[in-house]
């Protein structure tokens, strides 16, 4: 009884002199304190696992196949096959491979990861550094190795497309949509006619003041430089796309002569 007496004692006088405030405050400095820590640890391993990760590699039958065995589990059981950077959009890991130079097609088995490249001519000493940093920093991550994303309907492969056409659909998908995704956009493929490549802008860069300099510049640039047949790009713009132009010339042109003249 005497104890519970000091305590109650002791709360009522801190409460009055403002300790209680300062037992708050001390409790949420703990708490923040507590979970630096959580998150310092956490880094701690993964830093660490990435460490003390080894990747073997092995030869194959096909010199332009290597076999990268990380001594971790890739997948549960079974395989899969991932012929083109097209077919990797279910697996985060197949995708980040696909950005390498050189490589064609990569390959998933229970404890290994097959990587082939496009010829003869590149040199495995040159692209083994890229596919190892690429691989211990996925398994750092924590991400899963198989997501159930799609491709992308507008470059998904066409039996009717021609060679250059799906030159083209690859090289958006594997250089030039991943870059724009990152800054919170997406471009669409919407047809090849004529020499000229006709894209849609969507999301951050649908308004972006910069997004004519980003085709002309960035895209159209990076086309041209891998497949001669294309002459230029062209955006396309949806009808709301045109009301939104629209509107927003309209308000330039009020806020132009609301202005005061200097």
């Amino acid at each position: 009884m005497a104890s519970r007496q000091i305590l109650r004692n002791l709360s009522v006088s801190l409460f009055r002199k403002g300790g209680l405030k300062r037992v708050l405050s001390y409790s949420r400095s703990i708490a923040t304190l507590q979970r630096q820590k959580k998150d310092f640890l956490k880094w701690k391993t993964q830093s660490a696992f990435v460490r003390t990760m080894f990747i073997q590699t092995q030869e194959t039958p096909n010199p332009n196949s290597l076999k990268f065995v990380p001594g971790v589990q890739v997948l549960e059981s079974g395989t899969i096959d991932f012929p083109n950077p097209q077919s990797s959009a279910c697996s985060p890991l197949a995708k980040l491979l696909f950005r390498i130079d050189g490589v064609k097609g990569v390959f998933f088995g229970p404890e290994f990861i097959t990587v082939t490249k496009a010829d003869d001519d590149l040199d495995w000493q040159v692209m083994k550094p890229d596919i190892y940093a690429t691989i211990m920093d996925f398994f750092a991550s924590n991400l899963p190795i198989l997501t159930d994303e799609q491709p992308s309907a507008d470059t998904a492969i066409d039996p009717d497309d021609d060679e250059t056409v799906l030159m083209i659909k690859e090289l958006l998908d594997t250089r030039i949509r991943p870059t724009v995704q990152e800054d919170g956009g997406d471009i669409v493929y919407m047809g090849f006619e004529d020499g000229i490549v006709k894209l849609k802008m969507q999301g951050s860069c649908t308004s972006c003041p910069s997004s004519v300099v980003t085709l002309k510049n960035g895209v159209q640039n990076m086309l041209q430089f891998y497949i001669p047949e294309v002459m230029g790009v062209e955006q396309i713009e949806d009808e709301v796309d045109d009301v939104n132009k629209t509107e927003f010339e309209k308000l330039e042109k009020s806020l132009e002569e609301k202005s005061p003249e200097t």
